[in-house]
C-alpha cells in the first residue's frame, strides 16, 4: 500500500497533507460498499471465427454485485431481444451464438458497464470482426524466360485476409522451396532472385497463403521459370531490387517490432549489412533473419528512430539503401489512476499521465459520463490530467474513467474514488507459521486494511519494537523482510495496525533452519564385472525437517532390479554389469532446500590376480584442540589408511561460523610426517577445523570438523586499503576505500574514522566516524585543491594503527579563460603554425589536459562573401605547450581561429578570435577535359578551370603527342593559353591517329596536376576502293577504331560521325556461298548484309550481323550472280550508312551424272553374265537326261548356308520356303533389325550418286548440292558418314 501524502495545491495559504492511500493494485475486502472494478475484459481488437460461438468477455466485482448492460456501434444493445444472445449469469459476458446466421451482422464496435449504487464502471471498446480468408482472384500467370545470371522477382500478391495470411513457397510435392543468401523471401510474400542460375528452371513455382484463423490454405496458379543460357549475363555490382531507390521511410509504433528489409541483386550474390548512421544497433533487441536481408528490432523505442543503411557488397562494388526510421507511439501509461479509498473530509488526487507521439488528448469521465457533462461538486477541481477531490463526505463514492487517445490509439482506465469510515482490519491468517534457511531472506506478511489508512508497527516476542533500517526492512504494504535470517530471528513477531477509529493486532511465528548438507558424498568407483559397489551419502540436516534421500543413475531413475539396494545413506548395487555403468546422483530434499552429489561408476573385466590398487587417502578422524591462547592454538589427528601411496602433506582448512558460515578456507599446510600443527588466529572469529591428507594419487576426504573454537574480541590490526580522493563535481571530494572483512574487524561495531584537510594550511584535521560503508562525500571544498587524506578502522574494542596519509584533489570546475597573444605564422600555402600564451594554473581550475584550437576556413582571398558551408576543424595539443601546428590549409584562403583550455571538466571560454591569410599555391587540375569535332587532321579540344584556383590563375599549359600502333609516343608540342582560355582547335595532324593530350593550370607558384585525354582522328576515306576480286578467302577485318575514346570523365553524347562509316569490302566465294568482309568505323549497333539476284526487281534479303566485321551468306544458285551491300542503321539516328554494291557470282558445277546404260564395259559385263548363266543351264539340262542326281544335300553341307533350305526327304524336291523366312536377310546384307534398310547404307542409294543425302536447295526449291564419291567402309566406320568434305565445308571450318 501506498501511504505517501501529497501536498494540495492551491488551496489558500494552508498546505493539507493528503491522507489518500493510493496503489496499483487496492484490494477492499468484498464485505465493504465499494463501486464496480472490471475484472475481466476481451481485447480491444477481437477477430473470431465464424465456424464458433462469438464469446465477448465483461466481468467486474463490487458491493453490492454490479448489473451489466452492453451498448453496439455507439447505441444501446438490448441482449434481450435477440434469442441469438445470452447474457451468463452473475456476469455480462455474452455469448452470441451466429450458427445459421450471417456471422458479419454481428460485426461492430461493442462496450460493456458495470454498475452498482456507488457508481459505473466501463470496458474499452471492443471492436468485433469477421476473420475472412478470401478466395485468390483468378489469373492467368505467364510464362518466364530469363537469362543466366539475371535478377528475377516471382510476385505472390495473396488476397488481403483477416489476419493477414502467412507466405510460403512449394514446388507441386508441397515440398518447401529452398531458400539462402541467393534467393529469398520477402515480407511481403514475394520470391527474389538475386541472379538465376540453369537449377532454378522449373514449372512448379507456388505461392501458398495460410489463413491462420480458419486453418485454410491456399495456393495461386503455378509460375513456370525457364533460364537459358544463350546470352547470360556478366558480373555485376549491387543493385537493390527492395526497396527501389536510393532511401526510403519506415514509421514504426513505440512496443511493436521494427521489420526493414533490403534485398539486393548481383553477381556474385551481394552479401548485406547494416548499421545505424551516427548511432549502435540495439544489440539485446536486434535479430537478423532472411540471410541478413531482415534486420528486426524488438520493443522499439523513441531512440530507435534515425537513418538505417543497408549495404550490399560484392567483389565488384558496394551498394547504399538509406532507409529513414521515425517512431510514433500510441498513448502509454506513465502513471495510471488508482483506486482511492478516502475517509469523510479526506483530500485524494487522481492522476492520468499518459505519453505518445503525438501527444495525447486526456478527457476525464464520471461514472461513463464526460466529466463536463456532470453537475459541478464542491471540493472537485479538474487540471489537465489530475482530479483533486477535496473534504470528500459519505455518499460521493464514484467511478472515474480516464480516456487518453491519439490517432494510433487509446487508453481507458478506471479508477474509484470510495468513501469509506472503517476501523483497522488485518487481512494476514493469524499465528502463520513462516520456515526459513538460516542466511536465506524472511518476508513476514501483515496485510491490512482501514479508512483512514492503518500504520503498521511490528514488535519481537511481544516486546521488542522494530524499527526500519538494520536487518529490517518494513515495506509500505506492511510486510517485514529480514534479508539474511539466522538462528537469532526466530521467535514470535506481532503487527499492529492503528488508525482514528480503532486498532488490531496480529501474531506471526518465523522458523530459521540449519541448511542441508551432504557431508560424505558418493566416490568414483572402478568395480569388476560381477562384484558389489556401494556409494555413500551422508548428510547433515534440521532435525526438525524430514529429509527424503533420492537417487538417480544418468539422471534417471533408478532401475527396476533387485540387485540395487537403497539404504539410510547409501546404495549399494550387487553383481555389477556393465550396463551399470554411468553416473548416480544422490538428492537430499526437505520442504525448504535440498543439495546433491554425484559420482560415476565404471565396470572393468575381471582379473585373477589384482595389481596394487593406489587410491587416495582415508580421511584423518580424531580432531583436538590443546594450548588454547588468545591467537594461537594446537591442532591435533589421527591420519586415515593411506592405500598404498604414502601421506605426502596435510592441509588445514577453518570455518568462520560467525562471518562465512559454510565456507571452509585453506589456512595452512605441514609435512605428511606430521600429525599435530600450531596455529596462528585471528581474535573475534568462531573456529572450526578439518584437516584433509593428500598423496600422489590426490586429496582425501576432509575429516570431520573440530569442535568450535572461539577467539576473543579485539582492536583492528590493520586499516582500509586503496584510499582515494577524488572530486566528482565541483565543491566536493569523494573519499573511497576498500572495506575491512568481518574477519579483518576483529571485533564488533566496525567504524571508519574518516580524516581531511587541505594541504599545505596546516589546519585542523576534520574528522567523521561512520559504519557499513565504502566512501564519503566532503563538500564546500574549493575548486580543485589538494587535500590529506586518511581512514582509520576502529571497533568496539579499540583503534587499529595509525593510517598512512594520501593526497587527493577536490572537484574541478571549467577553466575561467582562454590563453592570450595568440599569434600565427604562415609556412606556405597549406601550413601554418600557431603560438599563444599558456594559462595560469589558477584559471585552469583543474588538472590541465591540453589546448583546443578551432580554426575555419571563412573564404578565398579571390572572393567576396563569406563560405557559410564550411565546418570548423579542430586540432587537440595534449599537455602543457603554447604552440602547434595547422596543416591541410588551403591556398590563398582567410582563416579565423581561436583556442581554449581544456580540463576533465571540460573546455573554457575561446580566446580572441585571430584571422590569418595563406599565400597562393599551385592550382588543381581543370575540371574536365574533352575532345570535339574531330576532323581529318584536326581536333577541337574544351577544358574548364580547375574547381580550386588556390591563387590568381596565369594561364594553361598543354602538352599533345602522337601514339602509334604499338602504343609507343611520339614526339611532344608544348602549348600555353592565357587564363580566360578554355578552347583551342589543332590543326597540321595526321588522320587516323590517336593523340595523348596533357593539360595543367598553372599559377605564379607553378603548374598544377595534369589532366589527360586521348582522341583519335578521322580516318582518311578517299583512298580509292579496291576491286573486289573473286575467289580469294576472307581477310581479317581490321579492327574498329572509335573517333573519340573517353578517359577518366562521364561520357558524353557522341557526334555523328565524320565522313564514310565503311571502308574496303573484300568477298570471296564457294559452289554455294560467299564471304562478306568488311572495316567499319561508325557507332551503329544495327549492321546488315544485303543481298539480291543481279537484275532482279524482287526486294533486298538482309542478315543481321551486329559487331562482326565478316559474313557467310549460305545457299546462293551456282553460276548465278549477286548485287551484295553493308547497311548500317541506329533507331537514335536516321541516317544509314551503306557500302557501295558489291557483284558476287557463284560459279557453275558441271554434270557428274552419267548414264551407266550406255557405258560399252556395263554392256559387255552383262553379256558375258548371260553368255555364263546359258552355259549352266545347258549342262544341268544335259546331265538330267542323263538319270544323275543335282548333289544338293551335299552343297548343302559343304556351304552350311542358312538361307538355302534343305530338300523333302520323301521325293528329293526343293522344299519351299517359310512365311517367316521370308523376311530373312540375304547373308552378308547390311539390313537393320527393324526390318527397314537405311538410305545411307543402300546399294541402289542416290547419296552415292550425288542425288541424295544432305544436298541443299535454294529457295525456290532448286537443287544446288554438289556430286561426292562414296568412300570404302571398313568395320570400324559403322555407319558413319562417307559424304567427301566439301568446300562449303570446309570454309564453315575455315570462319
Amino acid at each position: 500500500m501506498d501511504r505517501n501524502r501529497k501536498w494540495v495545491p492551491g488551496i489558500g495559504a494552508v498546505l493539507l497533507i493528503l491522507l489518500s492511500h493510493m496503489t496499483s493494485a487496492l484490494e477492499v475486502p468484498l464485505d465493504l460498499p465499494q463501486p464496480p472494478t472490471i475484472t475481466l475484459q476481451s481485447p480491444k481488437d477481437y477477430i473470431f471465427d465464424p465456424r464458433e460461438n462469438i464469446v465477448i468477455h465483461c466481468e467486474a466485482k463490487g458491493k453490492p454485485s454490479p448489473s451489466f448492460s452492453w451498448t453496439r456501434n455507439g447505441t444501446h444493445f438490448d441482449v434481450e431481444k435477440d434469442s441469438k444472445v445470452l447474457m451468463k449469469p452473475g456476469s455480462g459476458t455474452l455469448v452470441i451464438d451466429i450458427s445459421g446466421e450471417k456471422a458479419e451482422a454481428y460485426e461492430g464496435t461493442y462496450q460493456c458497464t458495470a454498475h452498482n449504487e456507488h457508481g459505473t464502471a466501463v470496458s474499452n471498446s471492443i471492436v468485433i470482426r469477421q476473420s475472412r480468408s478470401p478466395l485468390w482472384s483468378k489469373e492467368r500467370n505467364e510464362a518466364i524466360t530469363v537469362q543466366v545470371g539475371a535478377f528475377l522477382v516471382l510476385q505472390c500478391r495473396p488476397p488481403a485476409g483477416l489476419p493477414p495470411p502467412v507466405i510460403f513457397w512449394m514446388d507441386n510435392n508441397f515440398q518447401r522451396l529452398p531458400l539462402d543468401k541467393r534467393v529469398s523471401q520477402a515480407l511481403n510474400g514475394d520470391l527474389y532472385f538475386s541472379n538465376v542460375l540453369p537449377e532454378d528452371t522449373r514449372s512448379d513455382y507456388i505461392c501458398y497463403a495460410r489463413f491462420p484463423h480458419t486453418q485454410t490454405i491456399q495456393q495461386k496458379q503455378p509460375i513456370s521459370v525457364t533460364v537459358l543460357n544463350n546470352s547470360p549475363e556478366g558480373e555485376r555490382r549491387p543493385g537493390f531490387m527492395l526497396p527501389l531507390g536510393p532511401t526510403s521511410t519506415k514509421m514504426v509504433l513505440r512496443g511493436d517490432t521494427l521489420e526493414l528489409e533490403c534485398i539486393a541483386e548481383g553477381l556474385p550474390t551481394p552479401e548485406i549489412s547494416w548499421t545505424k548512421d551516427g548511432g549502435e544497433l540495439p544489440s539485446s533487441r536486434m535479430s537478423f533473419h532472411n540471410f541478413k536481408k531482415t534486420l528486426k528490432i524488438s520493443d522499439v523505442n523513441e531512440a530507435d528512430a534515425g537513418d538505417y543503411r543497408c549495404t550490399a557488397t560484392n567483389n565488384l562494388g558496394i551498394a547504399h539503401h538509406i532507409i529513414k526510421v521515425t517512431v510514433k507511439a500510441a498513448p502509454f501509461w506513465v502513471s495510471a489512476p488508482r483506486n482511492l479509498i478516502l475517509a469523510p473530509n479526506e483530500t485524494g488526487i487522481l492522476t492520468c499521465r499518459v505519453n505518445g507521439e503525438p501527444k495525447p488528448k486526456i478527457s476525464w469521465f464520471v461514472n461513463g459520463v464526460p466529466i463536463e457533462n456532470v453537475p459541478e461538486e464542491h471540493g472537485r477541481k479538474v487540471e489537465d490530467d489530475t482530479v483533486i477531490l477535496s473534504n470528500v463526505q459519505s455518499g460521493s463514492s464514484a467511478v472515474y474513467q480516464c480516456n487518453a487517445s491519439n490517432e494510433f490509439g487509446y487508453l481507458l482506465a478506471n479508477a474509484f474514488v470510495n468513501v469509506l469510515a472503517e476501523p483497522p482490519r488485518v487481512l494476514t491468517p493469524p499465528n502463520q507459521v513462516y520456515q526459513v534457511i538460516t542466511n536465506s531472506p524472511a518476508l513476514l506478511h501483515c496485510s491490512s486494511f482501514g479508512s483512514p489508512i492503518p500504520t503498521i508497527t511490528w514488535f519481537k516476542d511481544s516486546q521488542t519494537a522494530i524499527k526500519d533500517g538494520d536487518s529490517y526492512v518494513i515495506h509500505e504494504n506492511g510486510t517485514l523482510e529480514i534479508s539474511v535470517a539466522q538462528l537469532l530471528n526466530s521467535g514470535k513477531y506481532t503487527c499492529i495496525a492503528t488508525n482514528n477509529l480503532g486498532i488490531k493486532e496480529n501474531h506471526v511465528f518465523l522458523e530459521v533452519k540449519e541448511p542441508t548438507r551432504i557431508l560424505k558424498q558418493p566416490e568414483y568407483k572402478v568395480v569388476q564385472r560381477g562384484m558389489s559397489a556401494m556409494f555413500e551419502c551422508k548428510v547433515k540436516h534440521d532435525p526438525s525437517l524430514i529429509p527424503t534421500m533420492t537417487w538417480l543413475k544418468d539422471n534417471g531413475e533408478l532401475p527396476d532390479d533387485e540387485r540395487f539396494e537403497v539404504d539410510t545413506d547409501s546404495l549399494t548395487i550387487k553383481d555389477v554389469t556393465d550396463v551399470d555403468e554411468g553416473t548416480y546422483t544422490c538428492i537430499m530434499n526437505t520442504t525448504l532446500d535440498q543439495d546433491s552429489a554425484s559420482a560415476m561408476l565404471t565396470v572393468v573385466e575381471a582379473t585373477p590376480t589384482p595389481a596394487i590398487v593406489y587410491e587416495k587417502p582415508d580421511p584423518p578422524s580424531d580432531l583436538e584442540l590443546t594450548d588454547q591462547t588468545e591467537r594461537s592454538v594446537q591442532l591435533t589427528w589421527i591420519p586415515g589408511d593411506e592405500h598404498n601411496s604414502p601421506t605426502q602433506k596435510f592441509l588445514i582448512q577453518y570455518e568462520d561460523l560467525l562471518h562465512q558460515p559454510g565456507v571452509w578456507i585453506n589456512l595452512t599446510e605441514v609435512a605428511g610426517t606430521s600429525t599435530t600443527a600450531q596455529l596462528n588466529l585471528s581474535p573475534y572469529v568462531y573456529y572450526s577445523f578439518r584437516v584433509l591428507a593428500q598423496n600422489r594419487v590426490g586429496h582425501s576426504d576432509p575429516s570431520q570438523p573440530s569442535r568450535q573454537y572461539r577467539t576473543s574480541p579485539a582492536a583492528p590490526d590493520e586499516n582500509p586499503s586503496d584510499v582515494q580522493g577524488v572530486g566528482t563535481e565541483p565543491g566536493n571530494l569523494v573519499i573511497t576505500w576498500t572495506p575491512l572483512t568481518g574477519f579483518q574487524s576483529n571485533g564488533p561495531g566496525l567504524e571508519y574514522r574518516v580524516q581531511w584537510r587541505q594541504k599545505d594550511m596546516d589546519d585542523e584535521w576534520s574528522s567523521k566516524n561512520v559504519a557499513n560503508v565504502s566512501q564519503f562525500i566532503v563538500s564546500g571544498t574549493p575548486t580543485f585543491v589538494p587535500y590529506e587524506i586518511k581512514v582509520q578502522a576502529l571497533n568496539d574494542y579499540g583503534s587499529g594503527p595509525e593510517p598512512e596519509v594520501v593526497t587527493g584533489y577536490s572537484g574541478e570546475d571549467f577553466p575561467v579563460s582562454g590563453p592570450d597573444s595568440v599569434q600565427v605564422m604562415v609556412h606556405n600555402g597549406t601550413l601554418a603554425e600557431v603560438h599563444w600564451e599558456p594559462v595560469l594554473s589558477p584559471s585552469v581550475r583543474g588538472k590541465l589536459q591540453g589546448y583546443k584550437v578551432y580554426y575555419r576556413r571563412e573564404r578565398g582571398l579571390h572572393e567576396t562573401e563569406m563560405d557559410k558551408d564550411q565546418q570548423d576543424q579542430v586540432l587537440t595539443f595534449s599537455g602543457n605547450r603554447s604552440e602547434g601546428r595547422l596543416p591541410g590549409l588551403q591556398p590563398y584562403s582567410l582563416y579565423s581561429l581561436f583556442i581554449t583550455v581544456l580540463n576533465n571538466k571540460g573546455e573554457g571560454p575561446p580566446s580572441t578570435s585571430k584571422t590569418f591569410e595563406t599565400p597562393e599555391g599551385v592550382p588543381g587540375p581543370p575540371s574536365f577535359l574533352k575532345v570535339i569535332n574531330p576532323g581529318l587532321d584536326s581536333l577541337t579540344l574544351e577544358w574548364g578551370s580547375p574547381v580550386n584556383n588556390n591563387g590568381r590563375l596565369t594561364g594553361y599549359t598543354l602538352k599533345y603527342q602522337p601514339v602509334n600502333n604499338t602504343n609507343e609516343l611520339g614526339p611532344a608540342k608544348v602549348m600555353s593559353f592565357l587564363a580566360n582560355d578554355t578552347t583551342v582547335t589543332l590543326g597540321n595532324l595526321n588522320s587516323s591517329m590517336l593523340y595523348k593530350f596533357y593539360l595543367s593550370a598553372k599559377t605564379i607558384k607553378g603548374s598544377g596536376p595534369i589532366i589527360t585525354e586521348e582522341a583519335f582522328t578521322v580516318m582518311d576515306t578517299t583512298r580509292t576502293q579496291p576491286p573486289v576480286e573473286t575467289g580469294k578467302g576472307p581477310t581479317e577485318p581490321p579492327h574498329p577504331t572509335s573517333p573519340i575514346t573517353q578517359s577518366l570523365h562521364p561520357p558524353f553524347h557522341k557526334a555523328p560521325p565524320v565522313g564514310p562509316a565503311f571502308g574496303t569490302v573484300n568477298t570471296s566465294v564457294s559452289e554455294d556461298s560467299a564471304v562478306i568482309s568488311w572495316e567499319y568505323f561508325g557507332h551503329h549497333k544495327n549492321v546488315y548484309v544485303e543481298y539480291i539476284v543481279e537484275n532482279s526487281k524482287d526486294d533486298w534479303k538482309k542478315e543481321l550481323v551486329n559487331s562482326s566485321h565478316s559474313h557467310m551468306l549460305k545457299g546462293l544458285k551456282p553460276g548465278t550472280s549477286y548485287k551484295v551491300r553493308v547497311v548500317a542503321r541506329d533507331p537514335a539516328d536516321p541516317t544509314v550508312h551503306s557500302t557501295d554494291e558489291v557483284v558476287v557470282t557463284v560459279p557453275a558445277v558441271p554434270s557428274r551424272q552419267v548414264d551407266i546404260a550406255t557405258q560399252g564395259w556395263f554392256i559387255g559385263l552383262m553379256c558375258a553374265i548371260a553368255l555364263l548363266i546359258l552355259v549352266l543351264l545347258i549342262v544341268c539340262f544335259i546331265k538330267r537326261n542323263k538319270g544323275g542326281k543335282y548333289p544338293v544335300k551335299e552343297k548343302e553341307d559343304a556351304h552350311q548356308d542358312p538361307e538355302i533350305q534343305p530338300m523333302k526327304e520323301d521325293d528329293g524336291t526343293f522344299g519351299e520356303y517359310s512365311d517367316t523366312e521370308d523376311h530373312k536377310p540375304l547373308k552378308g546384307s547390311r539390313t537393320p533389325s527393324n526390318g527397314t534398310v537405311r538410305r545411307d547404307e543402300s546399294d541402289d542409294s542416290l547419296v552415292d550418286y550425288g542425288e541424295g543425302g544432305d544436298g541443299q536447295f535454294n529457295e525456290d526449291g532448286s537443287f544446288i548440292g554438289q556430286y561426292s564419291g562414296k568412300k570404302e567402309k571398313d568395320t570400324h566406320e559403322g555407319n558413319e558418314s562417307s559424304e567427301a568434305p566439301s568446300p562449303v565445308n570446309a570454309m564453315n571450318s575455315f570462319v
